[in-house]
Parts: structure tokens; C-alpha cells; sequence
């Protein structure tokens, strides 16, 4: 026994450095862990990721240079024609909030006139008959062009004071009449519905005849295609994918909210949509998990953090539900997208993203997946539009639901969203 417990010393004074080396060791790995952290959950890891993402497609659109510099995976050989319209309307949906913020003496004010500057050439190019880069919004093109052409009416709402309002005549008269070009293709009978209502909603508050009929058969749709709790069908079916987040609940939303404004009344007003929404953003919070995933379900997950446009969107209008702080949903938001941002193989070597979620994985695109498609990320990105003093983004970083539950905190029940009569 004597022997035993002297050479349990011994082994026990040869380990002691060793020990040592790996709590000096795991410090450091935590110091850098929490360092990581602190970077990727802040404004200006979100603001170079929107401008890494975005500044291909703008820089080389404001130039004339999109169809000759864009690099164009596709599955479908006619998609080709159309996906460099995909590319603009999409980037635009998602920065549009940020340089609606417009310009100011700060760093990142200064960045955001680079790129009013860059996305407003790039708007008079992509509508110029004359132009290299004249874009495809017709029905010559098939039915894709409308999709894009509803995004990008999206971006213009989101974007109106500094995107439409200074915009030179001609460039405006160019614009309304692409978007007008759009109406010769018919939607399906599903969330496509929402394609030509934008559009007629960019048109309306702009003052340039937009057409309620699209709208209002449009909401009478979709109001009977809800299917509660905060959620719609994709049609009169439900579909366990992300539409509600990639269409539907958003583009409702801006919808609503012109005709709100214009005091036109629907059978979806903005507040119904409101807490419709608002309960769709909290089942997508509760979705991420602690480690920064999400479930891979449904189709066109290419748009990697696209996502959780809704959940963005109610950030950004401040609406979030009681029980979801800013500092939780920023930090749930900024692993997810640090995850997908730093996957292998997301980009090129020219900077263009390539086919995937994780990485490249091209596999996971569907049949009408183009390069110009996947860039319906940047809509997760919406909270940019809010001001860098906003407690969004000077809240401290927290946990978010799921890393809460599985660390074993008691939290209340969560509970369905029913409408009163």
C-alpha cells in the first residue's frame, strides 16, 4: 500500500506539467473562443458580410460588366438568360435597409455612399434598353423573370428614399416600365401570387398606376390558404420548407404596409400580418440550434441564410415578440451566419457564391437553382437597416432559446398563436 500510494506521487508530480500546460492551453483556447465571438456577433462582421456577398453583383452592374464578369452555374440551359436579373433583385431586397439608413462622416456611413452610389448605376443600367447589362423582365424569358422583378419592386420599397426618390427621370420611366413588363406573365396559384401584387405595390405607392386587382385577389388567397399559428400554405397545400420566411410572410408584410399607408383597407391588414408574422419569427428562433444550424428541409436551401428573412424583417421593424430580446436573435443570427459564411468552398476565386448551404454542394439546388438565385441570402441580413446605436446591435451577446433549454434553464411552455374572431 506504501508502495502504491509513493508511486501514485511520482506519476502524479510527472503529470503536474503536463496539467498545467492544458489548463494554460484550454485558457487560451477560451480567450480566443470568446474573441471569435465578439467578431462574428457584432454590426461590422454583418456589414462585411452583406458587402462581400453584395459588391460583385453592384461594383460590376454599375460598369455594364454583370453579364460578362458573373460566372453562371444552371441546371436548366434557359435559365441563363435570366440569372443575372436574379442577382440584382435579390442583392437589392436584402441591402436596401442598409443604405436606407443613407450616408454619414462615419466609416461605415462613408461605405454605405459607396454603395447608394454603385446600387443606383446599377439600377439605371439593369433598366436601360440601351444598355450591356439591360436585364430580362418579360415573358419572352419564361415566368422567372417575374419572381425577380417582384424583388427587386421589394428592394425599391425598402430602399425608397434613397433608392427610387433621386433616381433622374428617364431612369424612373425605364424602371416602371420594366416592372409593367412583368404583368404579361401569369403567377400560379401559390405564393407566386405575391410576385405580381408587389410589383403592383411598388407601382401604386410610387404613383404609377399600379393595379389593385393583383393584390387583392392575391391577399383573398393567401388569407385562405392560412393555415394558423403564424403559418400559410404555399398554395392550399403547407409545405414544410422555408417560403413563409422566403415570400410569403415578408412580401404580405410590405404589401400590407403600402396599403395601410395609402389607407386602403384588405382582408389582411398590416396588423393581422403583424402578429401573424411575429409568431413566425418566434417558431424561427426556437429553430436555430445552439451550435448555429438549422433543420436542412425543403427545398432551395441554397439561400443558405435567407432563411430567416422573417425573423430578420421583425427585427428590423422592432417588433420582435415579448418573450425574444435583440441580443438573443442577433446572436443566434450572427453563429448561423458565421457558420455558413466560413463553410468551405462558398465562394469563388472571383468572390461569386457557389451552389450550396454548407459550402459548395450543388446537389441541394434544385432544377431552377441558378448562380444569380442564390443570392436571396442577403435578405437575412435585413437588421442592417437598423442604426448602429440600436439595441439590436449595442445589447449584450445572449443566449438564444434552444442554447437555453439544453443547458437545462426552466423556461415557460411555449404556446400556439390563435386569432380572436
Amino acid at each position: 500500500m506504501v508502495k502504491r500510494t509513493r508511486k501514485m506521487k511520482r506519476l502524479a508530480v510527472l503529470m503536474w506539467p503536463a496539467l498545467i500546460l492544458f489548463i494554460g492551453f484550454s485558457a487560451i483556447g477560451q480567450e480566443k473562443k470568446n474573441n471569435k465571438t465578439e467578431t462574428y456577433n457584432s454590426r461590422e462582421y454583418w456589414v462585411s458580410v452583406l458587402v462581400k456577398i453584395a459588391d460583385p453583383v453592384l461594383r460590376n452592374l454599375s460598369k455594364n460588366q454583370l453579364r460578362a464578369k458573373m460566372p453562371v452555374d444552371f441546371k436548366e440551359e434557359k435559365r441563363k438568360e435570366v440569372t443575372h436579373l436574379e442577382a440584382f433583385g435579390r442583392t437589392l431586397a436584402g441591402i436596401a435597409p442598409w443604405l436606407e439608413l443613407g450616408p454619414d462622416q462615419s466609416t461605415e456611413g462613408k461605405l454605405r455612399a459607396t454603395y447608394i452610389s454603385l446600387t443606383r448605376k446599377a439600377l439605371a443600367n439593369a433598366v436601360d434598353p440601351s444598355a450591356a447589362d439591360f436585364l430580362n423582365f418579360s415573358s419572352k424569358h419564361g415566368q422567372q423573370p417575374l419572381v425577380d422583378a417582384a424583388f427587386l419592386a421589394q428592394g425599391l420599397l425598402r430602399g425608397y428614399t434613397q433608392l427610387w426618390e433621386p433616381l433622374d427621370q428617364q431612369t424612373k420611366t425605364n424602371l416602371v416600365n420594366a416592372l409593367k413588363s412583368s404583368r404579361s406573365i401569369k403567377p400560379g396559384e401559390n405564393n407566386w401570387l405575391l410576385f405580381s401584387a408587389i410589383i403592383e405595390a411598388f407601382l401604386l405607392k410610387s404613383g404609377n398606376s399600379g393595379n389593385m386587382e393583383p393584390i387583392t385577389y392575391a391577399l383573398n388567397k393567401h388569407e385562405g390558404w392560412y393555415k394558423g399559428d403564424g403559418a400559410y400554405g404555399d398554395g392550399a397545400d403547407f409545405h414544410w420548407d422555408y417560403y413563409n420566411s422566403f415570400v410569403i410572410q415578408p412580401m404580405i408584410l410590405d404589401i400590407t404596409k403600402v396599403l395601410k399607408d395609402k389607407g386602403i383597407e384588405q382582408v389582411i391588414s398590416y396588423e393581422k400580418a403583424l402578429k401573424r408574422t411575429q409568431r413566425y419569427a418566434a417558431i424561427q428562433e426556437r429553430m436555430i440550434s445552439p451550435e448555429g444550424t438549422f433543420p436542412p428541409m425543403g427545398r432551395s436551401l441554397v439561400y443558405r441564410f435567407g432563411a430567416f428573412q422573417v425573423l430578420s424583417q421583425i427585427s428590423l421593424l422592432k417588433e420582435l415578440p415579448a418573450d425574444v430580446s435583440p441580443g438573443q436573435v442577433r446572436s443566434a443570427l450572427s453563429l448561423v451566419i458565421y457558420r455558413l459564411m466560413t463553410a468551405q468552398n462558398t465562394f469563388d476565386a472571383g468572390g461569386w457564391l457557389r451552389l450550396g448551404l454548407s459550402g459548395h454542394q450543388p446537389n441541394i439546388g434544385e432544377y431552377y437553382i441558378t448562380t444569380g438565385s442564390l443570392y436571396l441570402c442577403t435578405v437575412g441580413l435585413l437588421p442592417l437597416g437598423l442604426p448602429a446605436n440600436d439595441p439590436f446591435w449595442t445589447s449584450a451577446a445572449q443566449d438564444w432559446t434552444s442554447r437555453k433549454v439544453w443547458k437545462g434553464l426552466d423556461l415557460p411552455a411555449d404556446h400556439a398563436y390563435k386569432e380572436s374572431n
